[in-house]
């Protein structure tokens, strides 16, 4: 059946384009209020009522109340020059405000620290006034735990405003959700849920929420409090989210599709759902070439595999297995242990205690002594053990590799629990060498498949298997093969950017 359509009308089209734009601001407020850290204040005037909207976390106070609510106030009861955002922007004592209606620029000044101030009966345009703030930020705002010689080193301090000021000026997206919740019967601390609204799931932020919620204690001090109160299981020592300082860090988890959270008067965001591999990937890795990227990631894995299992390999060989010594090997080694009245294991034991001691004690007192505690310390007690025939010289380079190489994870929780897992796997390899090793290593490996953070596997994308997601684990994959999103984070919006995107290599020639 044949139908005749009449072109629209100049008006119509007019209409059209107006309502069009109406509706994308009217939607850009909409999820602008998903956000608890969005605030409208309400101003009645002679004519019609004055909206005032803006980002807490990203404009300065003291400048909103000098600058614009307080002349609003004094001058909209009194004025009749204010039936125009153009009248009312006269009475405002800051230069630079701009009356439009492209939503565009609303959008981007509006996650730049502008106000907007609009008029009940002009609904269609709004007065932009530039208010931002730095919320008290220091001027060394660096991190102090997790460093990076390449790359930005922006990290978190203690005041909750300023933490999601920095990840709005990194993220300047109004998809970008803040949910504050009040946790503490005493302390009635600030808690944020910070995530990428059309790319995280929802799930995984009702569960968080509801487990934030479900929160009964009296003071929340830090946000590591908040690690072990929401983890899925707690008798574990793996850490389930990753606890980071760094702001590139918490961004790339947000794109990705995970949840951040954190405390007021904490300097520390944990993000989930996290998996085993996420706490041995450090952002250095994707600021150098990939290859350079994968070849340090490498490296750093095999450095937590040697510190994790060097010591009980060498009293499992040492004890029970003499036969898997190379010949040119076995007469050094006999001989750096000819005068040690101890077994391996009783060595072993006396050198990581002697590194827990010194490395708990550098800790604990100021930079400076604690580094020069930790170096001489460090030489004059393995110096003097060896003297004393209490260990090999031989042994106390394994160990001392063996704690070299635990530093390499860039997480520090994790660093932590691999020096815990280093004693059980010990006691096991004195008591039944490679056997008792496997058997560690076997129960090791039943736990953590078993772990789950925020109801996802830990192991993902190894166990259960995700292929399409093993491309950035062991190696850091060009740019071109991350452009989607881990599928086992289930997001909205798997891709992450187009490849080849303003490379011009899908540009037509002349």
């Amino acid at each position: 059946m044949d139908a005749t359509l009449e072109a629209p009308s100049p008006e119509q089209a007019e209409a059209s384009k107006v309502q069009t734009e109406f509706d994308d601001l009217e939607l850009l407020i909409e999820q602008a209020k998903r956000s608890t850290d969005y605030q409208e204040m309400r101003i009645p005037s002679a004519a019609d009522e004055i909206t005032v909207s803006y980002y807490g976390t990203l404009v300065d106070k003291e400048l909103l109340r000098k600058r614009l609510i307080e002349p609003l106030q004094r001058h909209a009861s009194q004025s009749d020059d204010i039936h125009s955002l153009e009248g009312l922007a006269r009475w405002i004592p800051t230069e630079e405000i701009e009356v439009t209606d492209q939503v565009e620029i609303i959008q981007s000044k509006l996650l730049r620290g502008h106000a907007l101030v609009r008029r009940a009966g002009e609904r269609k345009r709004c007065a932009l006034v530039p208010l931002a703030g730095l919320h008290g930020m220091r001027k060394d705002n660096t991190t102090e735990n997790e460093f990076s010689v390449v790359g930005p080193n922006v990290g978190f301090i203690e005041d909750l405003d300023t933490n999601l000021h920095l990840l709005r000026m990194q993220l300047s997206i109004p998809q970008l959700v803040v949910k504050e919740l009040t946790i503490g019967s005493m302390s009635k601390s600030r808690v944020a849920i910070v995530y990428i609204e059309g790319v995280t799931n929802e799930r995984n932020v009702q569960t968080a929420r509801q487990r934030l919620e479900g929160i009964d204690f009296d003071v929340i001090f830090d946000t590591s409090l908040l690690d072990q109160m929401i983890a899925d299981e707690s008798a574990t020592p793996f850490p389930l989210f990753v606890t980071t300082e760094r702001r590139d860090r918490v961004v790339y988890a947000l794109i990705s599709g995970q949840v951040a959270i954190i405390a007021d008067g904490s300097p520390y965001f944990i993000t989930g759902p996290s998996t085993l591999h996420d706490f041995f990937i450090s952002p250095e890795d994707y600021f150098l070439p990939w290859i350079l990227g994968s070849f340090f990631r490498i490296i750093r894995i095999i450095g937590v595999v040697f510190s994790l299992f060097a010591t009980s390999f060498y009293i499992a060989i040492t004890t029970f297995h003499y036969e898997v010594i190379p010949q040119d090997l076995l007469g050094p080694l006999i001989y750096s242990r000819m005068n040690v009245p101890f077994p391996p294991v009783f060595e072993v034991l006396f050198l990581e205690l002697t590194i827990e001691f010194l490395r708990e004690a550098g800790a604990r007192l100021p930079t400076k002594i604690g580094q020069t505690l930790g170096i001489v310390g460090g030489i004059i007690i393995g110096q003097a053990a060896v003297e004393a025939a209490l260990t090999s010289n031989i042994l106390i380079i394994v160990v001392a590799l063996s704690a070299l190489a635990s530093f390499t994870t860039p997480i520090y929780k994790m660093s932590n629990t691999i020096r815990f897992l280093r004693f059980p796997m010990i006691v096991l390899s004195s008591l039944w060498g490679a056997i008792g090793l496997f058997i560690g290593i076997g129960f090791l490996l039943v736990h953590v498949t078993k772990l789950t953070s925020l109801g996802s596997p830990y192991t993902v994308p190894v166990y259960p298997l995700r292929v399409g997601d093993l491309n950035d684990s062991l190696i850091r994959p060009p740019f071109p093969w991350t452009s989607k999103r881990p599928g086992y984070l289930r997001p909205r919006s798997r891709t992450r950017y187009t490849p080849g995107a303003g490379t011009g290599e899908d540009a037509d020639e002349d």
